[in-house]
């Protein structure tokens, strides 16, 4: 149990903004369930709502619990760390780990490797667990950011949704577009029926504004690799947007055709290859590659022999 006193010197505020800008290891939904769990009080008295003004000379003491231990077991599964400091980590994830547990996976995920990983885990929200700011689906690789602190948490999450944060994939796709380079603005919901997939859905029936913008990075034949980046975060949206625009992802046997390509591939040809983020903290903008792969970089070598065989040769 950690507790902080202040005195407050500047002109009033509401409490919940005053202690959001001076405790800035807590965010201010935290600091706005401390008040309500009857943790702060004002001038010795006990103070609950948020709303409350606090004035020049008032005296706030504020009492932090200690995290709650998350009901889950930490696993000592190894992880690629790309990026790691007290605010956040940055995991090269490998195809076929499960992000966060859920039914059918309450073990062996990305979140029990990293409580056993992060032994200094400040919490979120009280709750003593790695935040998860964005996913990857279970067989797509590549860079994920995780936040430890509540800070870190609030903080990377306003910068995916104010589209500061970049997150760029490659991926290979069948066939080869028509065009260098486009974007691909269509919404994506639960499909109506089969509910593990997501489908192109209008926003009027539940779908999501969801943006993809992609260039052609490498044409294989009858195969590209392609470059994406993402302005919205959907789920599957990679996947769905390019089986929309009639090149799905090569190994991706719920939105593709399951053509075998003779590569033995673990899932969907899909990597998150960079992220580019500012730090919770400092400012300072860090950038995460991911190298790519043995089985992807197996399928490009493969397709690029096979390309160079189908090439007629000049005299």
């Amino acid at each position: 149990m950690t507790e902080i006193n202040l005195q407050v010197e500047e002109k009033d505020d509401r409490i919940d903004r005053y202690l959001s800008q001076h405790l800035r290891d807590l965010s201010r939904s935290r600091i706005q369930q401390l008040l309500e769990q009857g943790q702060v009080q004002v001038n010795d008295k006990l103070c609950t709502s948020k709303k409350v003004t606090v004035q020049s000379g008032d005296r706030i003491s504020i009492t932090i619990p200690e995290a709650k231990p998350l009901d889950l077991q930490p696993e000592a599964i190894p992880l690629d760390v790309l990026y790691e400091d007290d605010s956040l980590i940055i995991i090269n994830k490998p195809a076929g780990l499960v992000v966060h547990p859920a039914a059918g996976h309450e073990s062996g995920t990305l979140v029990n490797a990293l409580l056993a990983h992060c032994t200094n885990l400040a919490g979120i929200g009280g709750v003593q667990r790695p935040g998860i700011v964005h996913r990857l689906d279970k067989d797509t690789t590549g860079a994920i950011a995780i936040a430890k602190t509540d800070q870190a948490h609030q903080h990377l999450q306003a910068q995916l949704k104010a589209k500061t944060a970049q997150r760029e994939y490659l991926g290979v796709a069948h066939g080869s577009p028509s065009a260098e380079s486009g974007t691909i603005d269509q919404p994506i919901g639960r499909h109506p029926v089969d509910r593990k997939k997501m489908t192109i859905l209008p926003v009027d029936k539940g779908g999501r504004t969801a943006i993809t913008h992609w260039q052609v990075r490498e044409r294989l034949g009858n195969y590209t690799l392609i470059y994406f980046q993402l302005e919205t975060g959907r789920t599957h949206q990679i996947r769905v947007h390019s089986a929309h625009i009639g090149h799905c992802l090569v190994g991706d046997s719920v939105y593709g055709s399951g053509r075998s390509v003779g590569v033995n591939l673990p899932g969907q040809a899909l990597h998150a290859w960079r992220l580019r983020l500012q730090h919770p903290v400092s400012g300072e903008w860090i950038e995460a590659i991911a190298p790519l792969p043995p089985a992807f970089i197996t399928l490009l070598d493969v397709l690029r022999r096979r390309t160079a065989a189908l090439t007629p040769r000049h005299p």
